[in-house]
Protein backbone atom coordinates (compact mmCIF):
# COMPACT_ATOMS: atom_id res chain seq x y z
CA UNK A 1 0.00 0.00 0.00
CA UNK A 2 1.05 3.21 -0.62
CA UNK A 3 1.65 6.13 2.20
CA UNK A 4 -1.50 8.05 1.30
CA UNK A 5 -3.28 4.44 1.27
CA UNK A 6 -2.09 3.45 4.55
CA UNK A 7 -3.05 6.94 6.19
CA UNK A 8 -6.72 6.23 4.71
CA UNK A 9 -6.69 3.09 5.88
CA UNK A 10 -5.65 4.22 9.75
CA UNK A 11 -8.23 6.82 9.69
CA UNK A 12 -10.98 4.77 8.33
CA UNK A 13 -10.16 1.98 11.01
CA UNK A 14 -10.05 5.05 13.74
CA UNK A 15 -13.45 6.43 13.00
CA UNK A 16 -15.03 3.03 12.67
CA UNK A 17 -14.31 1.86 16.16
CA UNK A 18 -15.27 5.57 17.33
CA UNK A 19 -18.75 4.58 15.27
CA UNK A 20 -18.76 1.06 16.98
CA UNK A 21 -18.94 1.94 20.59
CA UNK A 22 -21.14 4.84 19.56
CA UNK A 23 -23.43 2.29 18.08
CA UNK A 24 -22.80 -0.18 20.96
CA UNK A 25 -25.30 2.37 23.04
CA UNK A 26 -27.95 2.83 20.86
CA UNK A 27 -30.08 0.08 22.16
CA UNK A 28 -33.27 1.54 22.85
CA UNK A 29 -36.40 0.78 19.91
CA UNK A 30 -39.67 2.75 19.70
CA UNK A 31 -42.08 3.98 17.33
CA UNK A 32 -41.00 7.55 16.33
CA UNK A 33 -42.89 10.45 15.63
CA UNK A 34 -41.85 12.07 12.58
CA UNK A 35 -41.87 15.11 11.11
CA UNK A 36 -41.11 16.17 7.62
CA UNK A 37 -41.95 20.19 6.90
CA UNK A 38 -40.20 23.16 5.36
CA UNK A 39 -40.41 25.04 1.71
CA UNK A 40 -38.85 22.42 -0.07
CA UNK A 41 -39.76 19.85 -1.99
CA UNK A 42 -39.82 16.26 -1.34
CA UNK A 43 -42.02 16.05 1.81
CA UNK A 44 -44.56 13.45 1.01
CA UNK A 45 -41.99 11.68 -1.65
CA UNK A 46 -39.47 10.87 1.35
CA UNK A 47 -42.74 10.28 3.70
CA UNK A 48 -43.78 7.27 0.99
CA UNK A 49 -40.45 6.36 0.65
CA UNK A 50 -40.43 4.91 4.09
CA UNK A 51 -44.15 3.70 3.49
CA UNK A 52 -42.61 1.43 0.56
CA UNK A 53 -40.27 0.54 2.63
CA UNK A 54 -43.07 -0.98 5.04
CA UNK A 55 -44.49 -2.70 2.33
CA UNK A 56 -41.31 -3.85 1.51
CA UNK A 57 -40.44 -5.69 4.93
CA UNK A 58 -43.91 -6.90 4.51
CA UNK A 59 -45.16 -4.42 7.32
CA UNK A 60 -48.42 -3.21 7.66
CA UNK A 61 -49.00 0.53 6.81
CA UNK A 62 -51.41 2.89 6.27
CA UNK A 63 -51.72 6.70 4.61
CA UNK A 64 -54.25 9.43 5.47
CA UNK A 65 -54.12 12.47 3.27
CA UNK A 66 -55.69 15.34 4.44
CA UNK A 67 -55.54 17.84 1.95
CA UNK A 68 -54.74 16.57 -1.54
CA UNK A 69 -57.71 15.25 -3.59
CA UNK A 70 -58.84 12.65 -5.80
CA UNK A 71 -56.62 13.41 -8.17
CA UNK A 72 -54.19 10.36 -9.44
CA UNK A 73 -50.62 9.87 -7.91
CA UNK A 74 -48.22 7.17 -8.62
CA UNK A 75 -47.78 6.35 -5.13
CA UNK A 76 -51.89 6.41 -4.59
CA UNK A 77 -52.13 4.17 -7.60
CA UNK A 78 -49.73 1.75 -7.24
CA UNK A 79 -50.61 1.21 -3.25
CA UNK A 80 -54.59 0.67 -4.13
CA UNK A 81 -53.63 -1.59 -7.31
CA UNK A 82 -50.69 -3.73 -5.74
CA UNK A 83 -50.57 -3.55 -2.03
CA UNK A 84 -54.01 -2.95 -0.66
CA UNK A 85 -53.94 -5.70 2.05
CA UNK A 86 -51.01 -4.31 3.47
CA UNK A 87 -51.17 -0.35 3.25
CA UNK A 88 -54.66 0.87 3.90
CA UNK A 89 -54.98 4.34 1.56
CA UNK A 90 -57.48 6.94 2.66
CA UNK A 91 -57.83 10.14 0.53
CA UNK A 92 -59.78 12.46 2.89
CA UNK A 93 -59.06 15.57 1.25
CA UNK A 94 -60.87 17.49 -1.57
CA UNK A 95 -57.84 19.70 -2.29
CA UNK A 96 -55.75 22.28 -1.83
CA UNK A 97 -57.33 24.82 0.09
CA UNK A 98 -57.01 27.69 -2.46
CA UNK A 99 -59.01 25.47 -4.40
CA UNK A 100 -61.82 24.62 -2.43
CA UNK A 101 -62.07 28.22 -1.15
CA UNK A 102 -64.76 26.18 1.64
CA UNK A 103 -63.60 26.70 5.20
CA UNK A 104 -66.55 24.53 6.65
CA UNK A 105 -66.28 22.23 4.21
CA UNK A 106 -62.17 21.62 4.71
CA UNK A 107 -62.88 21.76 8.45
CA UNK A 108 -65.15 19.01 8.12
CA UNK A 109 -62.27 16.85 5.99
CA UNK A 110 -60.08 17.79 7.83
CA UNK A 111 -61.76 16.44 10.79
CA UNK A 112 -63.02 13.34 9.18
CA UNK A 113 -59.62 12.43 8.41
CA UNK A 114 -58.29 13.20 11.76
CA UNK A 115 -60.72 10.56 13.06
CA UNK A 116 -59.69 8.13 10.79
CA UNK A 117 -56.29 9.02 11.48
CA UNK A 118 -56.96 8.22 14.91
CA UNK A 119 -58.38 4.94 14.25
CA UNK A 120 -55.56 3.98 12.43
CA UNK A 121 -52.87 4.65 14.48
CA UNK A 122 -55.02 3.04 17.66
CA UNK A 123 -54.85 -0.23 15.46
CA UNK A 124 -51.43 -1.75 16.84
CA UNK A 125 -51.12 -3.85 13.96
CA UNK A 126 -50.16 -0.85 11.57
CA UNK A 127 -46.64 -0.40 12.00
CA UNK A 128 -46.03 3.30 10.17
CA UNK A 129 -49.02 5.79 9.67
CA UNK A 130 -48.53 8.81 7.37
CA UNK A 131 -50.40 11.44 7.97
CA UNK A 132 -50.03 13.47 4.44
CA UNK A 133 -50.29 17.22 4.75
CA UNK A 134 -51.49 17.10 8.03
CA UNK A 135 -49.34 20.62 8.69
CA UNK A 136 -51.68 22.36 6.41
CA UNK A 137 -54.46 21.49 8.32
CA UNK A 138 -53.08 22.58 11.66
CA UNK A 139 -51.80 25.13 10.15
CA UNK A 140 -55.16 26.66 9.15
CA UNK A 141 -56.78 25.84 12.10
CA UNK A 142 -58.68 23.04 10.69
CA UNK A 143 -57.77 20.81 13.45
CA UNK A 144 -57.02 21.69 17.49
CA UNK A 145 -53.08 21.52 17.78
CA UNK A 146 -53.43 20.87 21.49
CA UNK A 147 -55.56 17.69 20.52
CA UNK A 148 -53.15 16.23 17.99
CA UNK A 149 -50.25 16.59 20.22
CA UNK A 150 -52.18 15.00 23.49
CA UNK A 151 -53.51 12.18 21.52
CA UNK A 152 -49.59 11.07 19.76
CA UNK A 153 -48.42 11.50 22.90
CA UNK A 154 -50.55 9.95 25.28
CA UNK A 155 -52.39 7.34 22.98
CA UNK A 156 -49.93 6.23 19.63
CA UNK A 157 -48.77 2.61 20.35
CA UNK A 158 -45.39 2.54 21.78
CA UNK A 159 -43.90 0.56 18.95
CA UNK A 160 -46.38 3.03 15.88
CA UNK A 161 -44.18 5.42 14.22
CA UNK A 162 -46.40 8.81 12.55
CA UNK A 163 -44.81 10.60 10.18
CA UNK A 164 -47.02 13.87 9.50
CA UNK A 165 -46.12 16.16 6.62
CA UNK A 166 -46.42 19.34 5.55
CA UNK A 167 -45.32 23.01 5.44
CA UNK A 168 -45.16 25.09 8.74
CA UNK A 169 -45.46 22.34 11.02
CA UNK A 170 -46.28 24.21 14.06
CA UNK A 171 -44.17 24.40 16.75
CA UNK A 172 -45.79 22.18 19.47
CA UNK A 173 -45.64 19.30 17.08
CA UNK A 174 -41.50 19.67 16.53
CA UNK A 175 -41.74 20.01 20.38
CA UNK A 176 -42.86 15.92 20.52
CA UNK A 177 -41.45 14.50 17.58
CA UNK A 178 -38.42 12.30 17.82
CA UNK A 179 -37.54 12.85 13.76
CA UNK A 180 -37.48 16.59 12.64
CA UNK A 181 -36.64 17.35 8.93
CA UNK A 182 -37.01 20.53 7.52
CA UNK A 183 -36.64 20.61 3.37
CA UNK A 184 -34.71 23.85 2.05
CA UNK A 185 -36.07 25.62 -0.87
CA UNK A 186 -32.95 26.42 -3.14
CA UNK A 187 -34.22 26.27 -6.79
CA UNK A 188 -37.84 24.87 -8.00
CA UNK A 189 -38.59 24.42 -11.94
CA UNK A 190 -42.55 26.06 -10.74
CA UNK A 191 -40.48 29.55 -10.61
CA UNK A 192 -38.95 29.28 -14.02
CA UNK A 193 -42.56 28.47 -15.56
CA UNK A 194 -42.52 24.61 -15.67
CA UNK A 195 -45.72 22.88 -14.16
CA UNK A 196 -46.12 19.62 -12.18
CA UNK A 197 -44.59 16.39 -14.03
CA UNK A 198 -45.59 13.35 -13.98
CA UNK A 199 -43.29 11.08 -12.13
CA UNK A 200 -41.60 14.17 -10.19
CA UNK A 201 -44.63 15.48 -8.44
CA UNK A 202 -47.51 13.02 -8.57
Amino acid sequence: MTEDADRHAMKMAKKKAARDKIMATKTDRKGLIIVHTGKGKGKSSAAFGMIFRCIAHDMKCAVVQFIKGGMSTGERDMILAKFPDICAFHTMGEGFTWETQDRDRDTEMAQAAWEKARELIRDETNKMVLLDEINIALRYDYLDIDEVVQFLAEEKPHMTHVVLTGRNAKDDLIEIADLVTEMELVKHPFRSGIKAQIGVEY
